[in-house]
């Protein structure tokens, strides 16, 4: 008999990572955010965003999804970048919250069951932070320079604005456009979710050193067009041209 007591709704959930050239990889994560999926709800979906990998990750990728029933490959037919890759994956996201990572496995999956479990109804983000940046001495160098020059240019107030690990509600995803095509698209978010007045927690992740494969921005031409993107995103914050542009719940476009 029911106890006449009312139980929360577990929430729903789309996990996603954007895949390029993580055929080493990307079955590890798979598997790990399956398994942590299945403890946090009934209700998920995993997707992975095949960016144009030319490596073995489409081959990969088809055999999980006949061990996986909740993984739909979302497949670019050319590398549209970092940007381009998180738009597609939560444009094709259909559930209440939505997690993404990487799919280089420089963080462990499993730690999502930590950010869900901190998400209480007055938060709409949780994110995480590096507890140490597991990278070459040049990257730490060059992405603290970074962090602290789009804190600076954008005035946020995030720890860690480049930790690509987060749980955010769709709803709140669904409010504002998203348009960077490259790694800029990261304080693209950062920048409407605090415009927008979301209510953000950061909670403390582990950051791994990477294995296989090899960073999509560090080369000259990823980094410059980064910088110009992140210049026409200060212009458009700033001078208003697309601050007051919102999307209506519910009708993200799916990208081609």
């Amino acid at each position: 008999m029911a106890d006449g007591r009312l139980h929360p709704v577990v929430p729903s959930i789309s996990a996603f990572f954007p895949c390029y050239n993580d055929a080493e990889t990307i079955g590890n994560m798979v598997t790990v955010v399956d398994a942590t999926l299945r403890r946090l709800t009934g209700d998920y979906e995993i997707i992975v965003v095949n960016d144009g990998s030319s490596d073995g990750s489409a081959q990969v990728l088809e055999d999980l999804q006949a061990a996986f029933p909740q993984l739909r490959v979302v497949t670019h037919e050319v590398n549209r970048g970092y940007g381009g890759a998180l738009q597609s994956g939560f444009a094709h996201a259909t559930k209440d919250l939505v997690f993404y990572t990487d799919g280089d496995g420089q963080y462990d999956p499993a730690e999502l069951a930590d950010l869900f479990a901190a998400l209480d109804p007055d938060l709409d983000v949780v994110q995480g932070w590096k507890l140490r940046r597991q990278d070459p001495w040049y990257r730490k160098v060059v992405g603290r320079l970074y962090h602290h020059a789009v804190r600076l240019a954008f005035n946020l107030h995030l720890r860690d604005v480049d930790c690509d690990f987060r749980l955010m509600r769709r709803v709140a995803l669904q409010s504002f456009p998203l348009v960077s095509t490259s790694g800029c698209i990261t304080v693209e978010l950062v920048a409407r979710l605090e415009q927008g007045g979301f209510n953000v927690i950061e909670l403390p992740v582990h950051h791994y050193p990477r294995l296989h494969g090899r960073s999509q921005f560090f080369n000259v031409r990823r980094i410059a067009r980064t910088f110009w993107q992140l210049g026409g995103l200060w212009f458009r914050l700033h001078f208003g041209s697309e601050s007051a542009t919102a999307l209506v719940p519910g009708s993200v476009p799916v990208p081609e």
